[in-house]
């Protein structure tokens, strides 16, 4: 009787093993990502400053800025939208009114940039310079994990300061936003070279 059923559990469970033997595990899935044309309009309005931004992106003023962060001009925070991407690029202005303000200012934007370091694998600093426009500032790549992933500041170095920081409303994992992030890292950098003070 025991070699009648150690020969049945052989038989099950040589049966069992047949069949499609190069089985292979299904890489992670990610949602597919739908990319709009790029198309572009002109952000001129009662700001002392112009630009061009996508289509797919909306601006509104900023009516809850972040507890951390200094603001001096309540009047000029506004955040450029990418609803599809659950994406903000926050803007906030402020008038230069002395060398004072604007070393406070251009130490702010480094000191915000690099609060990102504990997650970050690398944050590297990129100038603009647009001599013709009076546009000049430093742009902020911050590779890795990190909550932002691009951040910048222009001015015309005597009387206007603009900050820009990009979030995303998910978790900051890049292996997953990097598709979305090179896409509207262009609208950014079509932003920064389109940009001209009034």
């Amino acid at each position: 009787m025991k070699k009648i059923s150690l020969l049945i559990i052989i038989a099950i469970a040589l049966a069992s093993c047949g069949g499609n033997t190069d089985y292979t595990p299904k890489p992670r899935a990610y949602f597919r990502i739908y990319y709009p044309k790029k198309e572009y309009r002109t952000f001129d309005t009662i700001y002392p400053f112009t630009f061009i931004y996508p289509k797919y992106a909306y601006i509104e003023k900023d009516l809850h800025p972040q507890q951390n962060e200094k603001v001096l001009n309540m009047k000029y925070l506004l955040n450029m939208q990418f609803p599809q991407f659950k994406g903000t690029l926050h803007l906030s202005y402020e008038s230069i009114t002395s060398k004072k303000v604007f070393d406070e200012l251009r130490e702010d934007a480094r000191t915000f940039a690099f609060k990102h370091t504990v997650k970050a694998t690398s944050i590297e600093q990129g100038t603009i310079n647009n001599p013709k426009a009076k546009v000049y500032g430093i742009y902020y790549t911050i590779d890795g994990n990190a909550a932002s992933s691009v951040q910048f500041f222009i001015t015309d170095s005597s009387k206007n300061y603009l900050r820009g920081a990009l979030y995303f409303n998910t978790e900051p994992r890049l292996d997953s936003i990097q598709p979305v992030l090179n896409f509207v890292k262009k609208d950014v950098d079509t932003l920064i070279k389109s940009f001209r003070w009034k």
